[in-house]
C-alpha cells in the first residue's frame, strides 16, 4: 500500500482534515526523514531539525517520531542512504527545487527513495520534485533565464506545480500548457493537498488540472 502527499504550502499548520487523514496513514512513527532543499544552506556543523520549519506541522498535528532526521550536504551520502531505508515518513521539504533536484542526483537518492515502504510527502519544492516532472519557469516564481522541464522521482505519472504564491491567473497566461500537451498537470494553490493512496487520486483545497492546454478546477474530494 503506497501513500503520497504532494502539499502546496501551509503559513501556519496542517488543516484539521489533512491532520485526520495523516493519523490514519502514518501508523509506524518510528523514524521521520527529511531531505532539504537548501542543501548547502546551513552554516553551522550541527544538523538542527527544530530549524526545520515543515517539522513543526507535525508538531501541531501531535504526530511524534521516535527518531528524526535531516538530510543535507552536513551528513555523509551513506548515512542519508541508511536513514531513508529505516524511514516511517520520508519528506521532501520545501525551497529551491533545482538545487533539491541535484542534490537526489548527488547522493543517488531517488531509487532509494522510490524503493522505501514509507508514506512519502513533499511540500513545494518538494512535492515538484516528488512528480514525474516539474517546470522550472519565471511564471512559478523561479528566478531562471529560461523555461526547463526537469525530472522529479515519478511515484506518479503527472507534472506537478506548487502555487505558494501564485493563483488561477497565473494558470490563464498559459506557460504550463506547453508541459500539459505530453503528460497531465496538477497545479496546487497554497493551503492545499493531493494525496495519491494505491494510485487513486484525492483532493483538498484549491487544485487545477491542465491537460493538453485545458484548465479544470478539480472538486475536493478529503
Amino acid at each position: 500500500m503506497k501513500t503520497h502527499y504532494y502539499l502546496s504550502w501551509f503559513n501556519d499548520f496542517f488543516p484539521e482534515k489533512l491532520v485526520k487523514l495523516l493519523h490514519e496513514d502514518i501508523t509506524d512513527r518510528k523514524s521521520l526523514v527529511m531531505i532539504s532543499a537548501q542543501p548547502s544552506g546551513y552554516k553551522d556543523e550541527q544538523v538542527n531539525m527544530d530549524d526545520v520549519f515543515e517539522r513543526t506541522w507535525f508538531n501541531q498535528a501531535n504526530i511524534i517520531f521516535e527518531e528524526y532526521h535531516f538530510i543535507d550536504h552536513r551528513m555523509q551520502k551513506e548515512d542519508a542512504q541508511r536513514s531513508i531505508q529505516n524511514a516511517s515518513v520520508i519528506f521532501l521539504c520545501g525551497g529551491d527545487p533545482v538545487l533539491q533536484n541535484d542534490f537526489l542526483a548527488e547522493y543517488e537518492l531517488s531509487d532509494v527513495i522510490m524503493n522505501s515502504n514509507a508514506v512519502i510527502m513533499g511540500a513545494s519544492a518538494g512535492a515538484l520534485n516528488m512528480a514525474a516532472k516539474w517546470l522550472s519557469s519565471k511564471n512559478a516564481g523561479h528566478k531562471v533565464e529560461k523555461s526547463t522541464i526537469y525530472d522529479g522521482i515519478g511515484f506518479d505519472q503527472f507534472a506537478y506545480e506548487s502555487h505558494a504564491r501564485l493563483d488561477y491567473d497565473a494558470l490563464v497566461q498559459g506557460y504550463l500548457f506547453p508541459l500539459s500537451e505530453e503528460i497531465d498537470v496538477y497545479a496546487a494553490e497554497q493551503e492545499s493537498a493531493i494525496r495519491v493512496k494505491d494510485g487513486k487520486i484525492e483532493i483538498m483545497g484549491p487544485v487545477y488540472l491542465i491537460s493538453h492546454s485545458k484548465i479544470q478546477k478539480l472538486v475536493e474530494t478529503l
